[in-house]
């Protein structure tokens, strides 16, 4: 679907759908935070004090803007310019953080006392931790079981920080199962909590809400390649995809721009059909899950099957409405990058540029190859995070890192 005067990617109807994707399916009980939030949360991101407290916290406590570094060596290799959006750089080592300001701003102004959130490879909870810590207010961080023992840094950060982490032990204990167990506290407790949630998912308007606070990576980005190439508009945008609020990011002014390629990179695991994979937009059909209406990995009954990655932030069995939309109206290409192939992309990287991703990133990286661009291109992969976190998962497969 081209753009046009009356018709954008960026904005959701006023129900919450991107095309057939989207909407808000919650219990009853939390319809009443769900609407609250809906009714106020476009003004409140719009008013003069949010504003001025979100961008004078962007700059000076989270590090904004962060670079756009030009790959020389990568790009030497693949024949194209390549350009590194450096999210790795901002404090607590993630885009996350871009998330949690704005959001703990968002419920400060909605009077609420308690923080809840979910988390996969720990980079959001520790970025609602971090926010937190900083506001004053109590922070609970749910994360599956499996997610705590391989990102064990994180686990320790967010305690440092003052968060309570609660385990989820229930199915594959991984980002999920730390989702539904975030749910179940907000139901529990819908007066003075607010659950922070960590990407493009869940019910209207977490989808746009968090675009949005996220988009402050395109904004960047079309003023830096103004500067450095005299073009505002890239010919690929590269990023990873699980929920995808990095992407949402990194798309969200080039959304409306045709000549601009966005590709969303998904984990395939050992392979898409190897059974052991989170490839959502290959092996999903349109179901709901968390609270809208999306591409999810589920059975012929509608039981949701198991993603794997060996990345902890990749292996969500849905994506985010908007990719879903993305993909199904043919604006986005996504390409699925095993294990292995990540973990290349990992090696590269740090060898080639003196940067070591995280391996959610590393999917990114690891579909230059693939991409089709040509020496005049302009390639802008948005590097999400950086891999501290994952030095436990590199060093027990350093034999894979060639």
């Amino acid at each position: 679907m081209a753009a046009s005067a009356t018709f954008s990617y960026q904005t959701p109807t006023a129900r919450g759908y991107y095309g057939e994707f989207g909407g808000a399916f919650v219990p009853e009980m939390l319809f009443p935070n769900v609407e609250e939030l809906r009714t106020q949360y476009e003004d409140i991101l719009a008013s003069a004090s949010f504003r001025a407290e979100f961008e004078q916290l962007l700059r000076d406590y989270v590090g904004r803007p962060t670079p756009l570094f030009e790959a020389r060596r990568l790009s030497e290799k693949y024949g194209t310019r390549v350009f590194l959006k450096r999210e790795d750089l901002c404090h607590t080592g993630a885009h996350k953080i871009n998330n949690t300001v704005g959001q703990i701003l968002l419920a400060q102004r909605l009077g609420k006392t308690r923080i809840i959130a979910e988390t996969g490879a720990g980079q959001h909870g520790v970025a609602t931790a971090t926010v937190c810590a900083l506001m004053g207010l109590p922070c609970v961080v749910y994360m599956g079981a499996v997610d705590i023992e391989r990102q064990a840094p994180n686990v320790a950060r967010m305690r440092l920080l003052g968060a309570e982490v609660r385990p989820a032990t229930s199915g594959s204990q991984t980002l999920k199962d730390a989702t539904n167990e975030a749910i179940r506290d907000w139901i529990a407790n819908p007066v003075d909590t607010h659950y922070i949630i960590g990407s493009v998912v869940g019910p209207h308007p977490y989808p746009d809400l968090v675009a949005r606070l996220q988009s402050v990576i395109s904004e960047e980005i079309r003023k830096q390649l103004l500067e450095k190439t005299g073009s505002e508009l890239p010919d690929y945008v590269v990023a990873c995809v699980g929920g995808g609020s990095n992407a949402a990011g990194a798309f969200y002014h080039f959304l409306d721009e045709p000549s601009v390629r966005l590709v969303a990179v998904e984990a395939a695991g050992h392979g898409i059909h190897s059974g052991h994979s989170a490839a959502t937009s290959v092996l999903g059909t349109p179901g709901i899950i968390h609270g809208s209406r999306t591409l999810l990995m589920q059975d012929a009954d509608g039981q949701i099957t198991e993603p794997y990655s060996l990345s902890a932030g990749l292996d969500y069995p849905g994506i985010g409405p908007l990719h879903a939309w993305l993909g199904a109206s043919g604006r986005a290409r996504f390409i699925a990058i095993t294990d292995d192939e990540a973990l290349r992309g990992v090696a590269e990287c740090s060898r080639l540029e003196g940067i070591i991703p995280a391996l959610e990133t590393a999917h990114a990286l690891a579909a230059l190859g693939q991409l089709g661009a040509g020496p005049d291109d302009v390639v802008v992969v948005n590097l999400s995070g950086r891999g501290d976190k994952d030095l436990d998962t590199y060093l027990k497969n350093m034999d894979k890192l060639v």
